[in-house]
């Protein structure tokens, strides 16, 4: 499947598209990479359900070079081609697969946030699929605000299960916008197994809890444009990445961040 010239116009303005179909033939792998993680969760496995709270949210991280059927995905799949087609970028290299489960009648929602804030990376070159493994309504669906790629400053990442400030710094984020007194967009779609969404890192998104009977599995693989760089937060990052040892400015390392675009 090729993506559109048209869709990477929508991508570049908007900061989010959706892509039907994207990666239909690679859904049962990916659920079964999925069911293999939760059985075998890694090392930044989290719970983010509060006591008390019904249902269950699970999400981990960076865990594609143990789990099988995620490599075979993201070295054998067109996604860095298709990354790089949307950054408009000469290259695509990996950053990191997140797995995130909402299992039926699980209240709890994925807060309004910015990925970018919480990485050690910073850039304008950059792409997020958000890949269901099941149907996703229009209620449990992912959302996202409308060019928010382009504000000034970045939102100021919090603690998704205490709503805590992850940095203690107050100059360099801004706090959300009321999204419907300043009349911004918001997109979301239904969506099928296989269909993705592509955004940018510096998108603000979010999604409602799921409040259906079927689960809500989603598979996110992220990609780094050529003019991506390592760049020093005023806390830990998310993913932390100890031991990464670079600098500010410094490109991302390829060892533990291959380039899959072009194909070597």
């Amino acid at each position: 499947m090729e993506i559109e010239n048209a869709t990477i116009e929508a991508y570049q303005s908007d900061g989010a598209v959706l892509l039907p179909g994207l990666f239909a033939d690679w859904v049962e792998e990916l659920r079964a990479g999925v069911e293999r993680n939760m059985a075998e969760p890694g090392e930044y496995a989290a719970e983010n359900t509060v006591d008390g709270e019904a249902g269950r949210f699970f999400d981990d991280y960076c865990n594609w070079e143990r789990i099988p059927e995620f490599a075979r995905f993201i070295r054998e799949s067109e996604a860095a081609r298709h990354a790089a087609r949307l950054m408009r970028s000469p290259s695509a290299q990996f950053f990191h697969d997140h797995v995130l489960v909402k299992e039926q009648a699980t209240p709890r929602e994925t807060p309004w946030h910015q990925d970018l804030p919480y990485y050690c990376v910073d850039g304008t070159q950059s792409v997020s699929f958000w890949l269901p493994l099941d149907e996703v309504d229009e209620g449990s669906t992912l959302r996202f605000v409308d060019a928010s790629h382009r504000w000034p400053k970045l939102l100021r990442p919090l603690s998704w299960k205490a709503g805590e400030d992850f940095y203690a710094d107050e100059d360099a984020f801004m706090d959300l916008p009321d999204l419907e007194a300043d009349g911004h967009r918001v997109l979301g779609w239904p969506m099928r197994p296989g269909d993705a969404v592509a955004f940018d890192f510096r998108t603000a998104h979010g999604a409602g809890g799921n409040l259906g009977s079927g689960r809500r599995r989603a598979f996110s693989h992220r990609w780094m444009g050529a003019d991506m760089r390592f760049c020093e937060r005023p806390g830990r990052t998310s993913p932390p990445y100890p031991g990464i040892d670079l600098k500010a400015g410094d490109v991302m390392r390829e060892d533990w961040f291959p380039t899959l675009w072009p194909a070597a």
